[in-house]
Order: C-alpha cells, then structure tokens, then sequence
C-alpha cells in the first residue's frame, strides 16, 4: 500500500490474500472482474489496482450501471453524435473514449440490459466502438474492470447475462470477501475510518472505547465496510466526546453486543434492512442521494423502501 492516494486495509489474511492478488494483476492490461456482497469495497478496490499499476496517472472511469436508466446507458458507455435521438442536440463523449489508456469501471455490469451486452461484446472482442448515430470506429485503449455483487455464473444459467460476455470479463478474477469474514480488519478498519472522517465532523482526535470496541466486534455487519462507516459516522455526529462510546453507537449494533444477543435477538432481513436505511438517514441527516450513495442502491429504490418501512 505504497501509493498514499488510495488505501486497502489489509491486516486478517483473507483481506492480505486479496491485496497479494490485487497487486500481482494491477500491471495487467486484461479485462478484471471484482465480485463480492454489497459494501465490501469492490469500488475501493478497483480505484487501488488502477493507482497501483503504469495506467495511475492515466483517466479513471467508473459508470454505475444498475443507476441510470437503459436508455442512458449506451449514451453513457459509447457516447453519442448530435442528433442521435430525441434529445441529443449536441455531441457527446462516452466513457469508453474519455478513459483514453486509463481504467475503465463497469459497476454492477449484471443490471446491463442484454441489447447493451451484445455491443459490449463487440468492445470486448475487437476493441473498437462507433458513438450512437455515428460512423467513424474508435478504438478502446483502457483497462476494464467489472464489479457485481451478483452471481454471474447463476445469471448466466437463467439466461440474463451472456456468457460469451462472461467469459471475457472473468479472464482475471477477485472475490472480496465480506467484513464477518474478516474479523482481523475491523478494529484497523475502524481506526481508519475515524482518521478520516473525524476532521470532516470536527473531532480529529476521535476513538473507541473497549466497550463500543468489543459492540463492534460482536455485530455481524450485513452492510459490510459501508455499513460500518455509515455507523462510525452516526457515532461522530451524535457523540459528545472525542472518545466514542458503546451508546453513541446504532441501536442494531447495540442490541447485538448485550447478553444472549446471538441467540434471543435474531433479527430477519428486512429488519435488518429498515435499521440500516434508517440509520443511514438518520446519519445523512435525510440527504436522500447521500444516504443512497452510502447505502449502494438507486434514489428511487432508497424512496421506495423509506416509503415501505415508513421512514418518513
């Protein structure tokens, strides 16, 4: 982790397996896939393999594509000539062409439409492209990494990814595991997370106590890293102290911390879901696109579930 621009945590061996990985195929120019849950840092670390190899001072490119509506995406991916359609009055760049021999991100490549995969196995295959509505061939000099919290290979089975696709994508591959996997990062994580985000909430100098420590430790953490930071920065906000103790905490990681938690406090999903979204609100002081950000789900999906729980 020389490059001080972009971090992985790397302490429990699981994560330094992925960091050895990480660093072996960073010099690589072959296609990349990242899978793993949701909030484990699949994004973190993409930006760290493109900091780590000869692409760092090159562009980095990332397009979210479960976000933007499938008939965006094309616009987006390959750019598009004016007049292209309805709407398009001036010509546009996609980010194929403006990663030039950088890196360029497919986040959630599994919710491209299959007409959208179709194009993207050309690029795949040839390494070239047109802009919508144009002629002239382009040619695709970056390096693509895919990210997917899904199982593409189930996908491909039900016939909703393309396997000649799939198969292009998984030519190298790194499977981030989840934070309960890795027991051994989430005090260091912590710690990290504090470094970073104390100064932003005015408390530099903010830490642990053993009790919020052994809480933490003790939680089961569906959200992964992302639900972590979401509960340290809930911590900053609401403590009154520099030292965070166990009640400045969310209430879900309290309840998992008191005597016979594991067994009489089992809580489902959806409850599980309700405590995260309201937190993660309550955290983002009702900032609906910052706490959608956070929370690795679209604006309309996070209104639509803040409608459902009545989280309103």
């Amino acid at each position: 982790m020389s490059d001080p621009r972009v971090e992985w945590i790397a302490v429990d061996p699981a994560s330094r397996r992925v960091l050895e990985l990480a660093e072996r195929v960073a010099s690589a120019a072959t296609n990349l896939l990242i899978t793993g849950e949701s909030g484990t840092g699949k994004d973190q670390l993409a930006r760290f393999i493109h900091e780590q190899g000869p692409r760092r001072d090159a562009p980095y490119q990332k397009i979210d594509c479960a976000s933007l509506p499938p008939e965006l995406v094309e616009s987006e991916l390959f750019g598009h000539e004016r007049g292209a359609f309805t709407g398009a009055v001036e010509s546009k760049r996609g980010r194929f062409e403006l990663a030039g021999r950088g890196t360029l991100v497919l986040d959630e490549v599994a919710a491209l439409g299959l007409p959208v995969q179709a194009k993207l196995l050309r690029v795949l295959e040839e390494r070239r492209f047109e802009h919508l509505g144009g002629t002239e061939s382009l040619r695709m000099e970056a390096r693509l990494i895919a990210l997917t919290n899904s199982n593409l290979a189930r996908a491909v089975a039900e016939h909703r990814f393309r396997e000649d696709v799939f198969f292009r994508l998984n030519v190298l591959a790194i499977e981030v595991p989840p934070l309960r996997s890795r027991p051994g990062d989430l005090l260091p994580l912590s710690d990290h997370l504090l470094r970073r985000l104390g100064p932003v909430h005015g408390r530099s100098e903010a830490r642990l106590d053993a009790e919020a420590q052994a809480a933490l430790a003790a939680y089961s953490w569906p959200g992964n890293v992302r639900e972590l930071k979401n509960a340290l920065e809930r911590a900053l906000v609401f403590a009154q102290h520099d030292v965070l103790g166990i009640s400045d905490l969310p209430e879900s990681i309290r309840t998992a911390a008191r005597p016979g938690a594991a067994s009489g406090n089992l809580r489902s999903l959806e409850q599980l879901e309700k405590e995260a979204i309201g937190a993660t609100l309550e955290a983002t002081r009702y900032k609906i696109s910052r706490a959608a950000e956070i929370l690795g789900i679209s604006r309309k999906t996070l209104l639509e579930k803040r409608k459902k729980y009545g989280l309103l």
